[in-house]
């Protein structure tokens, strides 16, 4: 019997396949077009391994590594490596935990828990038998498994913390990835083989190492390692709060959710936020030489609630706050510069008349009356209210705004009058110890629930405008990060709870044909693993409240 043969078209090219060909053979075949490795393929628009089969016409469109998801699938796979990597070099009987973190530079932390000393030497070990596997070029299998088969072979693996997330699981099915016979659970698709990995390093960094990999812009190149120490600390000192509540991955939360005492951890986690908000306070107030707090973050961060709290505790130590918005500094919209595609970018330093603020801070500073403009967005000119500010010897200037933490914007202000503090939402919970949370997800889930109940803004714009906005924390926000006098995290472990019965219903209203729907669905299914609780508990002061609404501090 003849088999059968179905149309594929690939870059407006239709050519015959026989039933069963896989996407990687055909992926072969067009490798030389493309100048990154094609590691995952969009089948009618779906996203699809590489090792799935021709099964009807359809229309391909490869994804490489120079691209964010085949970036993403990249970087899934060296992970998956180097844990093998670990388990081989140590030996499986001295291994007792594999735990990846969160990014430093532009890799992944990972520590290690077993009868094991990590050094240079058994690095060096770890690393080479990864380049091993790579060169032998070995098949990433996967195969799909009864939730509770999953979970008698996690228990079987110790692997606590996947065995702990399935038992929260709805789904009957778990895909396992395996390389030769040892197997994993990753969140999202992975590379076809071993042998696609090939650029990456490990560093000795902190009480672990970091593996260094390439960025989408540059595929093939491993970049130097420069961690961020400061963000560092902070985002080790979050980890080690959740671990000390036992609160380390999904898994734990959803235990103390249905176990425990969820107001109770509500409670913990605004108290231990209050406490660090009222440390920054007690530090300003010990140095009366600054005059003005500058407060720079990513969005969602929840830098306007966090503003007014630092304002409260800034009068228990005796000063008195004025808030300030560098957006009233604006230019007028008719002379706000272009970007590269022609339209008005609002982002950008010279988007703001930083000579007239730079006057009026230094006015400011010297005990002079100074009228602080407003910016009308309505009219996109700025307009004077009659709002006059003078400092006296308690007063104090609380400044918001993306710029801050660079001195240009406060370039004729001595820096011994200034004190800047970053503040994002550093998530510290990961999925379980091989599947990290990206920071980003977290501010992402955030401002979509925000945005629809105060701007009407549907998850779908929210979603397709986010690209834009992460690029311009790239260009002005992050570069400055490490300028910072302190850092705040504003991540609350159990938000992700909260959260799921806003974010779930918008994301099912993105429809299949958009776009935007892959990145949903991705947010769906990862909000799946996730045990909801009721906003009710949260205090009326709650960075929270910011994005769900009902907070003290809302106009």
């Amino acid at each position: 019997m003849e088999t059968k043969r179905y149309q594929v078209e690939i870059n407006g090219e239709k050519r015959a396949y026989r039933e069963g060909t896989t996407y990687l053979e055909i992926a072969k075949e067009y490798q030389d077009q493309y100048e990154n490795d094609i590691v995952l393929v969009f089948v009618n628009e779906k996203l699809q391994e590489l090792r799935k089969k021709v099964t009807k016409d359809c229309r391909l469109r490869f994804v490489t590594t120079g691209e964010e998801l085949g970036n993403m699938a990249y970087r899934r796979g060296v992970s998956f490596l180097l844990i093998k990597a670990v388990y081989d070099a140590a030996g499986h009987e001295n291994v007792k935990k594999v735990r990846i973190h969160y990014s430093v530079d532009k890799g992944f932390y990972f520590t290690l828990k077993g009868n094991l000393y990590l050094d240079q030497e058994l690095l060096d070990r770890i690393e080479s038998r990864m380049r091993q596997m790579v060169e032998m070029d070995l098949e990433i299998g996967k195969q799909g498994i009864h939730t509770d088969d999953a979970i008698e072979k996690f228990h079987e693996y110790g692997m606590k913390d996947k065995e702990k997330l399935f038992h929260y699981r709805r789904v009957s099915r778990v895909n396992l990835y395996s390389i030769n016979e040892f197997e994993d659970y990753f969140y999202g698709y992975m590379v076809p083989s071993t042998g696609y990995l090939k650029y990456f390093k490990l560093f000795l960094y902190d009480e672990g190492f970091v593996v260094q990999m390439p960025e989408k812009e540059n595929p093939k190149l491993v970049p130097p390692f420069n961690p961020q120490h400061k963000l560092f600390q902070v985002l080790k000192e979050s980890t080690q709060g959740g671990d000390r509540m036992g609160i380390e991955t999904i898994g734990d939360l959803n235990h103390f959710v249905t176990r425990g005492d969820p107001q109770e951890l509500i409670l913990v986690q605004e108290a231990l936020q209050e406490k660090r908000i009222a440390q920054i306070a007690e530090q300003i107030a010990s140095r009366p030489e600054k005059k003005f707090v500058l407060i720079a973050g990513p969005s969602s961060s929840g830098k306007t609630t966090f503003s007014h709290r630092l304002s409260v505790q800034l009068r228990v130590n005796g000063l008195v706050p004025h808030p300030i918005a560098v957006d009233n500094y604006f230019l007028n919209r008719s002379e706000t510069p272009l970007d590269e595609e022609g339209k008005p970018n609002y982002e950008c330093l010279e988007a703001i008349d930083v000579a007239q603020f730079n006057l009026d801070l230094q006015a400011l500073l010297n005990g002079e009356r100074v009228e602080i403009p407003y910016f009308n967005f309505k009219t996109g000119k700025r307009e004077y209210k009659g709002d006059y500010k003078q400092l006296g010897g308690n007063d104090i200037l609380v400044i918001e705004g993306i710029h801050c933490l660079n001195d240009a914007l406060t370039r004729e202000i001595p820096r011994e009058h200034k004190f800047k503090i970053y503040i994002s939402a550093l998530t510290q919970l990961n999925i379980d110890e091989h599947n990290r949370i990206p920071t980003t997800d977290g501010r992402l889930l955030r401002r979509m629930v925000r945005d629809a109940r105060t701007r009407g803004t549907s998850a779908k714009d929210t979603i397709a405008m986010w690209k834009s906005v992460r690029r311009g924390e790239d260009n002005n926000i992050f570069p400055y990060q490490e300028e910072a006098d302190v850092m705040f995290n504003s991540a609350l472990l159990y938000e992700l709870a909260v959260l799921k019965a806003y974010a779930e219903p918008i994301l099912f209203g993105i429809d299949k044909n958009c776009e935007e729907y892959l990145e949903a669905k991705r947010l769906l299914k990862f909000l799946d693993y996730v045990v909801g609780i009721g906003s009710e508990n949260i205090p009326q002061n709650s960075i929270l409240r910011e994005f769900i609404g009902g907070g003290c501090f809302e106009v």
